[in-house]
């Protein structure tokens, strides 16, 4: 039996469309086509984002289209629970381990001040705004002072030299300097863990061996990498597949009409076209034809995958009633 591990972990805070289906559907196939086992996970941290009749109807579309998975919150397993939101005390554990370490400071900064600094020329990438380090350096009583009117949030510290390399599945070789981001939040003020730490823990725990996500956590894979090794945790492989982007250059969203899986199949558009379609753009079949995801194993070639964003213009969307 093989040892490979992969995951998809959607966030129910709205309905699964297309885009959704395209990185579910190739994480499904990079672990099936090597035996391994694939888990689901529902990223449901962000409390107040996230509703429980979403993460229900994510398991139905996901089942629609052909996929399954070996361990999820519908169906447990030995790395149970499987809902972020159940697993707060695991992060929180992580948390204690890194202010142990001296990782970790207070961050008392305001949501105005880091907007200021968002605006401010080179203030953004696909991570958000740089940190400058604000708070970094306050003194014990300095923070003190500051604790009695803002609650902090905790930001970790970065080597701001340091170099992070990686081979990426699709992609190749990638090397960037975490450290010009700035240091960044394992918890916010409101006490919400951040994606960056609970994604860790939550591979970690399941030992995911293959993380395949959308190219948009590129920026995230560094940071993550900093924090599996200063957990002492092994670092899976990553592969970062291209995003699929509307004709207006945007990532293909709601404003390019409905794409959500519920609503195709309301529209009568069978399961196999989107699967046959998604496999015609990640280059796995040669020409569009309806096909069953469990077609697509044997000869899954992550190579074959485009590196470049794909545009999903109306002839190409219109492929999907015809």
């Amino acid at each position: 039996m093989s040892n490979i591990r992969g995951r998809f972990a959607p966030t129910p805070s709205g309905l699964m469309h297309v885009g959704n289906a395209w990185a579910a559907l190739l994480a499904w196939l990079q672990i099936r086509s090597q035996d391994g086992k694939f888990v689901l996970r529902m990223e449901d941290i962000d409390g107040p984002r996230c509703r429980p009749e979403l993460a229900e109807q994510a398991l139905a579309d996901l089942r629609w289209l052909g996929l399954d998975w070996d361990e999820g919150p519908d169906t447990g397993g030995p790395h149970a629970p499987y809902t972020q939101s159940e697993r707060i005390s695991f992060y929180e554990e992580a948390i204690d381990k890194l202010n142990k370490s001296g990782l970790l400071y207070p961050c008392f900064c305001s949501r105005a001040e880091l907007l200021a600094v968002a605006s401010a020329p080179h203030g953004l990438s696909s991570e958000g705004p740089s940190y400058a380090g604000t708070c970094r350096h306050l003194t014990p009583e300095e923070r003190q002072a500051r604790q009695h009117s803002k609650a902090p949030s905790l930001r970790f510290k970065i080597d701001g030299g340091r170099s992070v390399i990686f081979e990426d599945g699709i992609l190749g070789k990638q090397q960037s300097t975490p450290g010009a981001g700035g240091d960044f939040v394992v918890r916010r003020a409101d006490g919400i863990i951040s994606y960056q730490l609970a994604v860790v823990m939550d591979d970690a725990a399941m030992r995911i061996t293959d993380v395949l996500r959308g190219a948009d956590l590129l920026d995230s894979t560094p940071r993550q990498i900093l924090l599996y090794e200063a957990l002492g945790l092994p670092v899976p492989r990553f592969a970062h597949v291209p995003l699929l982007m509307g004709e207006d250059g945007k990532r293909l969203a709601k404003r390019h009409g409905d794409t959500s899986l519920s609503g195709l199949k309301a529209a009568g558009v069978k399961p196999e076209r989107i699967v046959g379609w998604l496999a015609y753009l990640a280059g796995q079949v040669e020409r569009y034809e309806p096909l069953a995801a469990n077609e697509l194993i044997r000869s899954f070639d992550p190579i074959r995958i485009p590196k470049e964003p794909i545009t999903i213009h109306d002839g190409l969307m219109k492929q999907l009633f015809n």
